[in-house]
């Protein structure tokens, strides 16, 4: 952040401070769910009528409209505010994205599997069924088809959000003329981690100890980002770490049951410091340690890819 201009312009960059560019581009997210939120009920009232649906809008729709919402804010703040393309939010879609986005899907079932297995092995989780579909599905495709819509949206969407838009700019806002290094891209990882974890703390079942562990989930799942500049680890691995633990599994999600459609079907109990209780294993030590592996494992994939691990000066 360069110390020429004033408090609300900075004559360098040509563009608002990262403060009022924030608050702006809040405005604007807002502004976009307001138009959208009164659209959508219109538009699935329309097609209803043409097509004789009387059913509610459903909730993966919901969610998709939040990414909607999102994708359009951050590349109307990244426009006009930033002075950024949307591919510089860690959308630069070139194989090594593609290659990155297919380790992120792979570690977030692998991680999800691991918490399974061993709260089964311990006893503090009984499977009670498979296949059960949601009652509310008008046939066995949408079952399957609305929790992964969901999940995709859920994934990208914060992602898009916490680390593409937030992370980025807090990590350029904090940087001064003299400065040079990674430590305010590190400073701006731990603040948008915490901003992540207070974001859930008014979930169904948040406790303390729930929001603190999102906040290392925010690291976590932010590792991916602040090593490579891009979203694909960090996309895939959101996506399948939910899509797994609600919808495989039969875990709750952050909080809640998003998807009632899962292939095992699964009963919880054992000791709420390791499981997470009702918030989900998000909220126990068994998803901490299974975060802290996967961070490793991050690490490692970035240097056999990149042959280098550093946090970026942006």
């Amino acid at each position: 952040m360069s110390s020429s201009g004033g408090v609300f312009w900075n004559r360098e960059q040509r563009r608002l401070r990262t403060l009022w560019r924030l608050l702006l581009g809040l405005i604007i997210l807002l502004a976009v769910g307001v138009i959208l939120g009164l659209a959508l009920p219109i538009l699935w009232r329309v097609l209803g009528a043409a097509t004789h649906v009387t059913a509610p809008l459903p909730l993966s729709l919901r969610f998709a409209a939040r990414l909607l919402q999102t994708m359009l804010a951050v590349w109307l703040a990244g426009r006009f505010l930033d002075h950024r393309a949307f591919a510089g939010c860690g959308f630069r879609l070139n194989r090594a994205w593609w290659l990155d986005l297919a380790f992120g899907l792979a570690l977030g079932a692998v991680l999800m599997a691991g918490i399974f297995v061993t709260e089964w092995s311990a006893g503090w989780v009984t499977v009670v069924g498979m296949w059960r579909v949601d009652p509310t599905s008008r046939s066995l495709a949408q079952a399957l088809l609305a929790p992964l819509v969901l999940f995709l949206a859920v994934g990208i969407q914060e992602e898009l959000l916490f680390r593409g838009y937030l992370l980025r700019n807090l990590a350029e806002g904090l940087r001064f003329r003299a400065q040079n290094g990674a430590l305010p891209s590190l400073a701006a990882w731990l603040l948008s981690s915490a901003v992540f974890g207070l974001a859930h703390a008014a979930n169904p079942n948040a406790s303390l100890a729930s929001t603190t562990n999102l906040v290392f989930a925010g690291l976590f799942l932010g590792l991916g980002y602040v090593l490579t500049g891009e979203l694909a680890i960090s996309i895939g691995l959101h996506v399948t770490w939910n899509l797994f633990q609600g919808s495989v599994f039969g875990f709750p999600v952050s909080g809640t049951q998003l998807s009632r459609t899962t292939v095992i079907a699964t009963s919880q109990s054992g000791p709420h410091l390791w499981t997470g209780g009702a918030f989900g294993p998000e909220a126990g030590l068994v998803g901490f340690v299974a975060g802290a592996a996967g961070a490793l494992l991050i690490l490692a994939w970035v240097r056999w890819r990149r042959g280098t691990i550093a946090l970026p000066s942006w």
